[in-house]
């Protein structure tokens, strides 16, 4: 069975970071597994307290994983501070990660800021080049790339000009406010755009978190980048598509839509 790692904060609440990832990456085939950055008080209306693990315990977790179950891919999500993104950068250089996507989580989908600004820094000279590809929505986009996002052309700019600057592929997100659910891909030169469907679903709560883990488990599985985008959008218009309506907030969405067998029938 082909493995993969979730580096990222805990949502209390389920519906993102480290448990979104573990959902995901078990309904997308593969076994999950998961170092702690940091834990949230947080619900679907939104954060109130964060609390960072120390970059020591989190290079800990990281050699107890890759010295006992190596993993076939590694997404890495909400990372708050400058040092534990070098002590993340120091050991998946040191071990010689594969298939790494980075998703920079900068704001949550309540609009609580997750990401300190010195480690905004941090992570464009640290953790960008290590990745395979990153998976930024339009306002990180913005930031990475120091330019306005106000089309699909700007999106394609944006999306070259990170890649370029970064060594990595970009999957730029175009959301509501651009593209609606169309994405965009650059990588190796090229651009590709991959349409997506639109569904009317406010709960939206760890689409980004869902996402990344999604395409970091299929390039677990062997499918190339292209591929694994095109198989994780799918899997996540299904999860929206399976309408759960849970919290007063952006709700999550349902990661197990696709479930079934005898052990996870109702009475």
């Amino acid at each position: 069975m082909k493995t993969a790692l979730s580096i990222a904060g805990s949502d209390c609440s389920g519906g993102a970071g480290i448990q979104a990832d573990i959902k995901t990456m078990t309904m997308n085939g593969v076994y999950a597994m998961s170092a702690v950055t940091a834990l949230t008080a947080q619900n679907t209306a939104g954060v109130s307290a964060i609390s960072e693990v120390s970059p020591e315990f989190l290079k800990n977790q990281l050699d107890m994983i890759f010295g006992d179950i190596y993993p076939h891919a590694v997404k890495i999500g909400m990372v708050s501070s400058a040092e534990l993104i070098e002590a993340i950068a120091e050991r998946l250089a040191f071990y010689g990660a594969k298939n790494i996507v980075a998703d920079p989580v900068m704001v949550s989908t309540s609009g609580s800021k997750l990401l300190r600004d010195d480690a905004v820094s941090a992570l464009v000279k640290r953790l960008l080049p290590l990745a395979d590809v990153t998976t930024p929505n339009i306002p990180e986009a913005e930031i990475l790339s120091g330019t306005a996002i106000r089309t699909p052309k700007d999106m394609e700019r944006a999306a070259q000009k990170i890649a370029e600057e970064n060594s990595c592929a970009v999957l730029l997100k175009g959301g509501h406010s651009v593209s609606d659910a169309d994405d965009v891909l650059y990588a190796n030169g090229t651009l590709k755009w991959f349409r997506g469907k639109r569904i009317d679903n406010p709960n939206t709560h760890g689409t980004g978190c869902t996402l990344s883990s999604a395409i970091a488990a299929n390039l677990a599985k062997g499918f190339p980048l292209e591929e694994s985008v095109e198989r994780a959008k799918d899997y996540i218009s299904g999860a929206l598509a399976a309408m759960l309506d849970l919290g007063k907030g952006s709700g999550p969405m349902n990661h197990a839509f696709a479930l079934n067998g005898k052990f996870a029938e109702y009475k």
